[in-house]
Order: C-alpha cells, then sequence, then structure tokens
C-alpha cells in the first residue's frame, strides 16, 4: 500500500472501523486510513466486528471476509439490520466471483483483493462513500447477469445461524463453545449440526470442514 487515501466524498470526517483476522495487516490498515480518515477501532474476528460497529456506528467497515467466529460477509449482513447506511468495502485474498457477486448483493460495497494497489482501494472507497458500488477488475465477469446465482452458490440455503454454526465447527471449536458464543443451547447446536449435515450429506468433520471452505466461510489461512 504506497498510496495516499485522497479524501472523498466522505471527506477526512468519514469514520472507517478496520476488521482482518490478522494483527499487524489490520495494523498497517490503520495508518494508511488515518492519513485521512478517522479509524474508530481495528478488530480481529467477525463477532467483535459485529460489536463494535454497532457500538461506534462507522460511516464505513473495511473488513475481511476470511475471520474466525464469523465471516466477514455475515457479520456484515449483522450489521446491515441494525446500521443500514453503512458501507462496506471488502478487502481480501479470495479471488472467488461466488463471494464477490454475494457481496455485492448488499448495494453500494466495494470488493477488492488484497494484493491490489492502494490506489485501488482508494478508489473503492471513494465509490461506497459516494454511495457506488465496487468490483475490482480483477474479478469482472463479462456477463454478470448470472450474480443473482452466483450469490445463491454462496449461501446455498443457508440461514445466518446455521453458517455461524458451520463455521465455527469447521474452525474446530466444541460444542459447547459454540452454544455459549452464539447464546444457544447445546441440544439446539448439535440439532442444526445435524440438520445441515443431513441435507448436505456430509458424514464427518473433515467434510464439513471442506464445505465451509467451499463456501468461503473459512479459510486455509485463518
Amino acid at each position: 500500500m504506497q498510496a495516499s487515501v485522497a479524501p472523498t466524498g466522505g471527506g477526512p470526517s468519514a469514520r472507517f472501523l478496520i476488521a482482518d483476522d490478522h494483527e499487524i495487516f489490520g495494523e498497517m490498515l490503520r495508518t494508511y486510513l488515518e492519513k485521512s480518515y478517522t479509524v474508530l477501532s481495528v478488530v480481529h474476528d467477525g463477532r467483535a466486528m459485529v460489536d463494535d460497529a454497532i457500538r461506534l456506528k462507522p460511516d464505513v467497515v473495511v473488513v475481511d471476509i476470511g475471520m474466525p467466529m464469523m465471516n466477514g460477509i455475515d457479520a456484515a449482513l449483522k450489521i446491515r439490520e441494525k446500521l443500514p447506511n453503512t458501507r462496506f468495502v471488502f478487502l481480501t485474498m479470495q479471488n472467488d466471483p461466488n463471494l464477490a457477486a454475494f457481496a455485492l448483493e448488499l448495494g453500494a460495497v466495494a470488493f477488492v483483493l488484497k494484493h491490489s494497489a492502494g490506489s485501488e482501494l482508494a478508489k473503492a472507497i471513494d465509490h461506497v462513500l459516494h454511495g457506488q458500488p465496487y468490483l475490482t477488475p480483477k474479478l469482472r465477469a463479462t456477463d454478470w447477469v448470472e450474480s443473482k446465482a452466483r450469490a445463491r452458490q454462496f449461501s446455498k440455503d443457508m440461514t445466518l445461524r446455521q453458517r455461524d454454526v458451520v463455521q465455527m465447527l469447521a474452525e474446530g471449536r466444541p460444542m459447547k463453545e459454540i452454544a455459549w458464543r452464539l447464546n444457544l443451547s447445546e441440544k439446539t447446536v448439535e440439532f442444526h449440526k445435524h440438520h445441515i449435515m443431513t441435507a448436505f450429506n456430509l458424514k464427518n468433520n473433515a467434510e464439513v470442514v471442506l464445505f465451509a471452505l467451499k463456501r468461503g466461510l473459512i479459510t486455509v489461512d485463518n
């Protein structure tokens, strides 16, 4: 990230929250953005992102998709329920048009690859602060008419709660911890696990991990 971030329609008063599970990268991003904007907080998992966003009410959340506890897209969906005017810039290693299409279902959001130049991040921020979506040219398909189908491929008819359970199971978290974090009984978590494994013909924990990887709920570098 060598290019500076030029002030945009949101101006230097725009307030940002950063969510990335790599602490060093998150702090580098804070330093980068603070040249032009106010950074309210840097968090390192999806549930902390939701909590801080609802508490601090940022204008923009710059978020990695592959985070522990809750992936960035599902965290954004939860925030959007409470803060419909908050914009999102998804900054990710995942070169996946299905994830990009699902992210763009949120409206005026940006999807940028982490290895892109700083100037592209600045452009993406400018777009969302002006209420416009932005998709990195590196992923621009020749025909985005299929974007709805791509988005459905990501969600695969799972609810947000079911995706929470799958992600935490794939991260190897015990049933008791999942129940505590989701404020559910262990029996309810077990029910969700059984339903998901039956619906998607998953036979063991290894297949749950592969299922989560294919749907972007976890990444190999988490």
